[in-house]
């Protein structure tokens, strides 16, 4: 009887010694985001199972960590502490691959078409902003926005003032008597578009294609671990799939994504207007693929160095190289920044 006991008890000693191990040698994937409409898909798709159902496929694991500071995300990705992190391609242009982290964009998810937006208290244009005062968050996306705004219109950004605003005080400030025009984008465009006398004179949606919604990923982590890209772009496009449409199982997840972003399925639904989700991976490969995003990242890349965003003492706005499936924009031998189709081209052929 002990003999029988010491035995069951050395073979349960050896599962549970063979599960650890196994479980040790799972590799393990953590992502962050951050909230925003192009991104509350991944939130979603962790919460429903999705992510857990494409990773346990491909006998990984990967975690999506949530930071409630955008640019901190972003920092904490470079820095080495996230394998993947959700960003905009300006951000992952002058912050990882800037700061020498040589990253891929795995899932170019969509554009703002509307999202990010100027607006003015009275009527008037851009040409109205001629030696007035802009409050917006310096170097980001917005102040993006502006510049090219401003060149449309024959401006530059001599011809304003940008006043650096923290985006949680944005739409504070822009309700009082001092401020009569900011930039930002949603959910605090349509929070602060709410506003008497608030009229939009801008928006993103005049420079389609521009401003990108990016899932990045560490370039190195993703050429020794195939898995993980695969993993996440069958996540990707399942839920994308599961979200569209007017179906309740539709509704219900698009419910689940506003009510993580502090609105409800109206409001989400605005905000997903004013997105060009692409909403397939044949759509995204059009996208992708075309010479649109090569001469995009060529518009970024001169803002960026226009702003001292490239590093100090950069020489140029090409010193950092992007490479994308049409060409590639600045130097070749310090590529960064890469977009690849490779993982989309396997989703829409159905082979993921």
């Amino acid at each position: 009887m002990i003999k029988a006991c010491l035995r069951l008890l050395l073979l349960c000693t050896v599962a549970l010694f063979s599960v650890n191990t196994l479980a040790a040698d799972k590799p393990s994937f953590k992502i962050c985001w951050s909230i925003y409409a192009g991104w509350m898909p991944w939130d979603f798709a962790q919460q429903s199972g999705i992510v857990k159902k494409w990773a346990d496929k491909y006998g990984i694991d990967i975690q999506f960590v949530q930071v409630n500071d955008y640019i901190e995300s972003v920092n904490q990705y470079t820095a080495g502490g996230f394998d993947g992190c959700t960003m905009t391609n300006m951000d992952a242009l002058t912050i990882p691959a800037t700061g020498g982290v040589d990253s891929t964009a795995l899932i170019v998810g969509d554009y703002s078409n509307g999202n990010d937006g100027i607006l003015l208290k009275g009527k008037g244009n851009i040409a109205s902003l001629k030696g007035k005062p802009i409050n917006l968050v310096e170097l980001s996306v917005s102040h993006y926005l502006l510049a090219r705004a401003l060149e449309k219109s024959g401006m530059s950004e001599k011809d304003v003032k940008v006043v650096n605003t923290a985006d949680a005080d944005l739409v504070a400030a822009f309700g009082t008597a001092d401020v009569h025009s900011i930039v930002t984008w949603n959910p605090l465009l349509a929070e602060a578009e709410k506003q008497p006398d608030s009229h939009l004179i801008f928006s993103s949606a005049q420079i389609p294609g521009e401003i990108l919604d990016l899932l990045v990923v560490n370039t190195a982590t993703l050429k020794k671990y195939p898995q993980l890209g695969k993993a996440l772009t069958g996540a990707w496009y399942e839920t994308l799939k599961t979200m569209s449409g007017p179906s309740d199982s539709a509704k219900a997840a698009r419910t689940q994504m506003a009510q993580a972003s502090g609105t409800d399925l109206t409001g989400f639904d605005q905000q997903l207007a004013a997105t060009h989700l692409f909403s397939d991976a044949k759509t995204t490969l059009d996208f992708v693929d075309s010479p649109q995003l090569k001469a995009t990242m060529q518009l970024v890349a001169e803002f960026s160095f226009k702003h001292g965003l490239l590093g100090e003492g950069a020489p140029s706005a090409d010193v950092v190289g992007v490479e994308t499936p049409a060409g590639h924009w600045g130097d070749t031998n310090n590529l960064k920044l890469r977009f690849t189709d490779e993982y989309t081209k396997l989703a829409a052929a159905g082979q993921l």
